[in-house]
């Protein structure tokens, strides 16, 4: 089962990748001319609904052919469930100005938002949506989730986003902190893959 992957993200598109390994008839492919496509507007309240939107939106661009969008992030109970859906452009919706990519101004804009909150309250978790489509029909999605507490300073070099602070309580490591084979085992884009891929019923090694 071929299945072209809406993200140029190429920390998304190895999370992916990884969990894809168990599953010996999926292969995975990058949507040619990715760039060729206006980015649609990620406006609904949650996860499968964002997802579902890049779905159908970039399917166009091959069709006939199953292609598969995910919407992720990470939400903090303390703050109200914050970033959610707005974590690629937290820093942008809260106004805090800081240089750097996007993912390190928001990675910062976290920082500060969280500065004042007591251990206890420092509770997160990722989410993953992932949503197939083709021809512009929902096949199926998938769903992951990883549960963690957030630092007050990043550590590693590994990951991407909002990684280098959020740590595995288990494990004593964040996500940016871990190897590829505990990343694929923990992550909520695998998860996601996984769980969408069972939906899809490609066979399993």
């Amino acid at each position: 089962m071929l299945l072209y992957v809406a993200t140029s993200n190429p920390g998304k598109l190895r999370d992916f990748a990884h969990a894809a390994i168990a599953f010996a008839d999926v292969t995975l492919a990058p949507i040619p001319n990715l760039a060729s496509i206006p980015t649609p507007v990620e406006d609904a309240p949650t996860f499968e609904g964002n997802a579902s939107i890049k779905a159908r939106a970039y399917a166009q661009l091959v069709p006939d052919e199953i292609v598969i969008a995910d919407d992720s992030g990470i939400s903090v109970p303390a703050l109200g469930g914050a970033p959610g859906v707005r974590s690629a452009r937290y820093a942008e919706d809260e106004g805090f100005e800081s240089s750097g990519t996007p993912d390190e101004r928001n990675l910062a804009c976290l920082l500060a938002r969280t500065a004042h909150l007591q251990p206890a309250a420092r509770i997160a978790h990722y989410t993953c949506v992932l949503a197939a489509v083709r021809n512009g029909r929902l096949l199926a999605t998938g769903n992951g989730e990883l549960h963690g507490t957030l630092l007050t300073a990043g550590r590693g070099d590994k990951g991407f986003g909002y990684d280098p602070i959020f740590l595995i309580p288990s494990l004593g490591l964040t996500m940016a902190e871990i190897d590829p084979e505990t990343r694929l085992r923990l992550s909520h884009r695998g998860q996601a893959l996984i769980a969408l891929l069972c939906r899809l019923n490609p066979s399993p090694l």
